[in-house]
């Protein structure tokens, strides 16, 4: 993967919906256009992720899966967003 994150979470290991307030959690801590690179484990966290962007700002770069690990690439999007 060509993406270079401006930080990493790693939330494996963590079960649902820890993965994605983690990743919300980090994403506030961000500026506006950094990429954040999500590790999680939880099989839900596929759609969690995907619908997380579809209904906020932030967006879903890029997601894989490679050996039961779940990447996902969030950029984040304007201010004042509420998700």
């Amino acid at each position: 993967m060509a993406l270079q994150p401006d930080h990493m979470l790693d939330a494996r290991g963590l079960h649902c919906p820890l993965p994605l307030l983690k990743a919300k959690q980090a994403l506030s801590t961000l500026e506006v256009g950094a990429l954040l690179e999500v590790q999680a484990t939880d099989v839900g966290s596929w759609q969690d992720f995907e619908t997380f962007a579809a209904q906020g700002t932030h967006r879903l770069e890029a997601r894989e899966e490679r050996d039961g690990v779940y990447f996902y690439w969030l950029r984040k999007g304007e201010r004042g967003s509420t998700a």
